[in-house]
């Protein structure tokens, strides 16, 4: 069977209850969904990003497993955002009291509810300007850090709740701070 293509009109606007329909009918797609209603249909990543993205999400994993303070997500994870945009950061971690406050219908939807910690890894399609976008999007919504990884450039920008974005050059190591206490990433396999 060929999957049909489509084609989406540039100022194509949809509900939330629509994008959950969408997401569902659609599940090989990666959307996302902006506050004002935007589609975004966003490209698969290459190989080399997925597999530095997957090195990203295991070690966010483990650090989890090991302490359980909260849960881990990987990419394929939608949260609807305080301000009604439908992300998915390409690894996040929400406290574990707050992941117990939403009901277990909140929990199998797209959580309301933005995460505490977000990573963004910039892949070969993605433009700067939007994965800016987003990071502020993320801390103005309810992260407490985040951090926005260019491999192209070997650069970290660190973002943090009420402070000016730090950028790093060609760090070796992330720490997840007071926010995830004891992590700390390690960016060889990254790089």
């Amino acid at each position: 069977m060929v999957n049909p293509t489509i084609a989406i009109p540039k100022a194509f606007k949809v509900t939330h209850e629509q994008f959950k329909e969408l997401a569902a009918a659609n599940r090989d797609l990666r959307l996302e969904r902006t506050a004002t209603g935007e589609l975004i249909i966003m490209p698969p990543t290459g190989s080399e990003t997925g597999n530095r993205n997957l090195d990203i999400e295991g070690q966010l994993w483990l650090w989890n497993r090991q302490t359980k303070l909260g849960k881990a997500f990987n990419s394929s994870t939608g949260f609807h955002l305080p301000n009604g945009a439908d992300r998915s950061p390409d690894a996040s971690w929400i406290k574990l009291e707050r992941w117990e406050a939403l009901t277990q219908e909140e929990r199998e939807g797209f959580a309301p509810i933005c995460p505490d910690f977000v990573v963004e890894l910039r892949s070969a399609s993605d433009s700067m300007e939007t994965l800016w976008s987003k990071m502020r999007e993320y801390i103005t919504n309810g992260a407490s850090l985040g951090w926005l990884i260019d491999r192209k450039n070997r650069k970290v920008e660190i973002y943090r709740q009420g402070r000016n974005v730090e950028i790093l050059e060609n760090p070796t190591t992330l720490s997840g701070e007071d926010i995830l206490p004891g992590f700390n990433l390690d960016l060889k396999e990254v790089w």
